[in-house]
């Protein structure tokens, strides 16, 4: 028998649990299927627990500043079981939020993952049938595995959170958000930190912020190796060897992180015998709607080639349910200012175009406006790293197409920015309005 629903949903991460709960409000009888943990990857092994220890990290930062203003202060070692036990425990609470909203809704929860038979119909290996008039792929990404010897030594992003302890010299192989995030966070709690990378870190982010960053990074001690191509891994847990295509080894590191990116879980789905298009990575192919090739089939988050930011995954899965569910037609995010954070140290943020974007799109139509400073905070503890602050701009008038911002407090500051870039921001706009001082934000106004 087969059970029928208004809309299923296969995957529990940040985009199939928005459109299954939107879906929900607006009236929909939803299933939902997925054998992980609910919340995917972002709740359970990604943005949350990283940003917890983001913050751990931070803090001990700022406890070595606190010295440099003057604090008498007290060597500080974290107790990593008590931390990880906290963490793990505000992780289990989103998930048990999670349950109960779920239930409140009258979402049908499965435990299992579901196979397509049809444009209208999914199977689980049980044998349980399912069908409905609308079916949304949100089943997310997986960490990258190299096909290289000993790369069984090394953890993966999903790993890392399982740490006992933290490791004293920790090899990090890769040049995007993960690596630079945890190479900073590793460097941040006491750890010895190489970051192999093979050619050029953060490509999607402005180069001038980007080297800006990689300069501090290197100045607290974490150790950047570009063009280095990883062939194997040697040794055994504790005692590891990484050989490079050139010929030379690095190493020994007593723990070894791969971050060398993420595909789409899309395999074993049914998706090439209903014809449901995909590239040659996996990713499901989406119109801006959220449409497959194949009608009835839809598709967000990590799974599609859309931009893999939790935000996104959300914002395409409610907008997916308005359409489906609530009759609104023409429903669909808007993805032309998506703002996005390294939470590095210090964070490194952007919203719209990069310089480089912007020279190729506009041409000389482009003028950019950028300035360094060093925040108030570092000045009196004697510092002299310094943040960068820059805009991209097209034409006369100056619409602003691309804000770039590197240094403490980017994360926060970024957002209201980004909502007026959105709506339509200009130079003229930001030399009227009044700062509030002293701040970093500011730095945004002053710029010539």
């Amino acid at each position: 028998m087969s059970e029928r629903f208004d809309l299923i949903v296969l995957g529990a991460g940040s985009g199939g649990l928005s459109a299954a709960q939107h879906a929900a409000r607006l009236g929909a009888r939803v299933a939902l299927f997925d054998p992980d943990a609910l919340g995917g990857t972002c709740v359970n092994r990604g943005c949350v627990p990283k940003k917890a220890m983001w913050y751990a990290a931070h803090m001990a930062d700022m406890h070595r500043l606190a010295a440099d203003v003057g604090f008498e202060t007290a060597p500080m070692r974290l107790d990593w079981a008590r931390f990880r036990r906290l963490r793990d425990q505000y992780i289990a609470g989103i998930r048990d939020r999670y349950a109960t909203r779920l239930e409140t809704a009258g979402i049908r929860v499965l435990s299992e993952a579901a196979r397509l038979l049809s444009a209208n119909a999914v199977v689980t290996a049980s044998g349980l049938h399912a069908s409905a008039p609308h079916i949304v792929i949100a089943t997310g990404a997986r960490p990258y595995r190299l096909d290289v010897p000993g790369f069984e030594l090394g953890m993966l992003s999903d790993d890392i959170f399982m740490l006992d302890a933290p490791p004293r010299h920790i090899a990090i192989v890769g040049g995007g958000y993960v690596a630079v995030e945890f190479a900073c966070v590793m460097r941040g709690l006491g750890c010895e930190v190489d970051l192999l990378v093979r050619e050029n870190l953060l490509t999607d982010f402005d180069i001038e912020l980007v080297e800006a960053l990689a300069a501090q990074m290197q100045a607290h001690g974490i150790r950047i190796l570009r063009h280095t191509r990883v062939k194997a891994a040697r040794g055994q847990p504790g005692v590891i060897t990484l050989e490079t295509t050139d010929g030379t080894a690095h190493g020994p590191y007593d723990a070894l992180l791969w971050a060398v990116g993420r595909v789409p879980s899309s395999g074993d789905m049914g998706l090439e015998q209903l014809g449901v298009a995909y590239d040659e990575r996996g990713h499901v192919l989406v119109d801006a709607f959220q449409n497959t090739s194949v009608p009835g089939i839809y598709a967000v988050g990590d799974v599609t080639d859309r931009k893999a930011l939790t935000p996104v995954a959300v914002a395409a899965g409610r907008a997916l349910a308005d359409r489906l569910i609530g009759g609104h037609l023409e429903a669909k995010f808007d993805d032309s200012a998506i703002p996005s954070v390294v939470f590095a140290e210090p964070p490194l943020g952007m919203v719209g175009l990069t310089e480089q974007q912007a020279r190729a799109r506009y041409g000389n139509d482009v003028s950019v406006h950028s300035g360094r400073y060093t925040p108030l905070i570092w000045m009196v503890a004697g510092r002299s790293e310094q943040s960068v602050v820059k805009l991209v701009c097209v034409g006369a008038d100056r619409r602003v197409v691309g804000i770039h911002v590197l240094g403490p407090g980017s994360d926060e500051l970024l957002q209201g920015f980004a909502v007026a870039l959105q709506k339509g921001l200009y130079w003229h706009d930001l030399k009227a309005a009044i700062a509030i001082h002293p701040t970093a934000a500011e730095e945004l106004l002053l710029l010539r």
